[in-house]
């Protein structure tokens, strides 16, 4: 019996210096740094998903679940209907059912055509989907399910022409949803950006000589309003959709002095500046199950635009309460502002609708109205 004991002993000794050769081994190339990452962290970052929609997780997602999440999680950015045109360039419109049918968007090659849109350049579907799921919504990446991003990615297709109301997209389907696209044939190599024979053979457009003659002066504003009509008719801000690059001057302010301070008063910043901001300034989340408007705000996603006493992308909500809790009927127009949203009384970025219930409006507002306290 002894000498089966020391047996098993030395057999279990060999097998642990096998495993330690093995792991030293593994991790020789930078000694005493770091680990092999186990394969359970390696899936959680092997996310991507090729054009040929390799590495595309099986599910769906139907239409209208996305709108539902589209409303709750990008609408306050992209608007609600992908038309946005202020934090983010538009998602959606400048296609047609003829750009569908031939798999190229005419209009990228109209000068007149006043800017392009996420889906007049889409040639890959795998494109729009690896990146929903990857970096949306952009205050908390990676944080919807596998339905969400199958719904969301369906849902900005129906808003585009390329499904109907009714359809479910997934991982079945999307080569034949490929098919659609209505840029799917606008991928060229003819560039030639990129080296060898089977990426074309033009000579690259760029001949990277320096231009320091001819340059292009201070443009000048050809039209004005006269300080005396400048607010005659009411904001001017209030009265433009926000809907591509036309915009209504803020006639509630006098008439900038240079182009510059017009730039600063419309709120241009790089998103890559709002970002961190909005990381920075954003309070810890409220007690689950409290109740606290702060709560609410955190829940309807309110955070991801407004800093309790920071502006982010929209003013901050003790601004909010300095400059509107003084009224007599501050509730009832800020309960009203919230699910109807607006523009021009912060600057030139809308803020849409909100998809929320009256009663947790109210609530928000209620706490606004009195001060917007911690």
């Amino acid at each position: 019996m002894s000498s089966c004991r020391d047996l098993v002993r030395g057999v279990a000794a060999v097998a642990l210096a096998l495993a330690a050769g093995a792991a030293l081994a593994q991790s020789s190339a930078f000694p005493g740094i770091g680990r092999p990452a186990t394969p359970k962290e390696l899936a959680a970052w092997d996310i991507d998903v090729r054009p040929d929609f390799r590495g595309l997780p099986k599910g769906s997602g139907s239409v209208a679940k996305g709108q539902d999440v589209w409303e709750a999680k990008c609408a306050s950015c992209h608007g609600i209907f992908g038309e946005s045109n202020e934090v983010f360039s538009p998602i959606v419109g400048g296609t047609t059912k003829e750009d569908v049918r031939t798999g190229r968007v005419a209009r990228l090659t109209d000068s007149s055509f006043p800017g392009r849109t996420t889906m007049m350049k889409l040639s890959n579907l795998s494109t729009l989907w690896d990146y929903i799921n990857r970096a949306m919504p952009w205050n908390a990446p990676k944080s919807l399910t596998v339905e969400e991003v199958y719904a969301v990615t369906a849902y900005i297709l129906n808003l585009g022409g390329v499904v109907p109301d009714d359809f479910t997209l997934s991982d079945a389907n999307v080569r034949e949803v490929q098919q659609r696209l209505p840029n799917r044939n606008g991928m060229t190599t003819e560039h030639a950006m990129w080296p060898g024979a089977g990426f074309g053979t033009r000579k690259p457009d760029v001949a990277a000589v320096a231009c320091v003659k001819d340059c292009a002066s201070e443009p000048k504003v050809a039209s004005l309003l006269p300080d005396f009509a400048r607010n005659q008719h009411g904001n001017l801000a209030e009265q433009n959709r926000v809907v591509g690059p036309q915009r209504g001057a803020d006639t509630t302010r006098p008439a900038p002095a240079s182009l510059s301070e017009s730039a600063a008063r419309a709120g241009v910043a790089t998103l890559a500046a709002a970002a961190p901001a909005a990381a920075a300034a954003a309070p810890p989340a409220a007690a689950p199950g409290s109740g606290s408007a702060l709560a609410l705000a955190q829940k309807h996603a309110c955070m991801a635009c407004h800093g309790l006493d920071s502006k982010l992308v929209g003013p901050s909500f003790r601004d909010i309460a300095k400059k509107h809790g003084g009224r007599g009927d501050a509730v009832d127009y800020l309960a009203g502002r919230i699910k109807a949203g607006g523009s021009g009384v912060w600057g030139p970025i809308p803020m849409p609708p909100q998809a929320l219930g009256n009663d947790d409006a109210r609530s928000i507002a209620q706490w606004l109205a009195a001060g917007a306290r911690k």
